[in-house]
């Protein structure tokens, strides 16, 4: 099937936010034909996801401001502003901003497809937003049970 090229000088995607991050979503599996989907993120201080896997797709990251602190199968990684950081199906990973300024990333999942447990989980966002209400105890419950149906456990380190 052929299709157009999605070219945007000024990309105005969906803006969510997800247990205190903020995410604005670039280009989607409904525009990708379900290859990847493209998102910018911003990190507060002391926000990112717990330890988790995925068993669908392949996540890559790339720091745009700010530094993020990787942790990949265990290893902590400190990046800065132009690291990329690839996370191949089935790692264990998850990311925190260990600083008192916001950090941004833009981040690629191949295939497509974890857009929709972001959408579903996410509380809608004005665009433009930097900021996103901070994580409420069903904001959490409510990721732990929808994460699994998109191929994604959870790890809630001492649980």
């Amino acid at each position: 099937m052929s299709r157009e090229p999605i070219i945007s000088v000024s990309p105005k995607g969906r803006t969510i936010g997800v247990v205190g991050d903020v995410y604005r979503f670039l280009a989607t599996g409904a525009e990708t034909n379900g290859k990847y989907t493209l998102f910018d993120a911003i990190i507060g201080p002391g926000g990112g996801p717990p330890p988790h896997v995925h068993s669908r797709e392949e996540e890559g990251f790339y720091v745009l401001e700010g530094e993020v602190t990787f942790t990949i199968n265990g290893e902590r990684i400190v990046a800065k502003p132009g690291t990329f950081a690839n996370v191949p199906v089935g790692t264990l990973h998850s990311f925190k901003n260990e600083n008192d300024t916001p950090a941004r990333m833009l981040i690629s999942a191949a295939p497509a497809g974890i857009e929709g447990m972001f959408f579903e989980i996410g509380v809608p966002l004005p665009e433009g937003s930097t900021d996103a209400p901070p994580p409420s105890h069903e904001d959490v419950e409510k990721l732990l049970a929808i994460a699994p149906r998109y191929g994604i456990e959870i790890r809630i380190p001492g649980a």
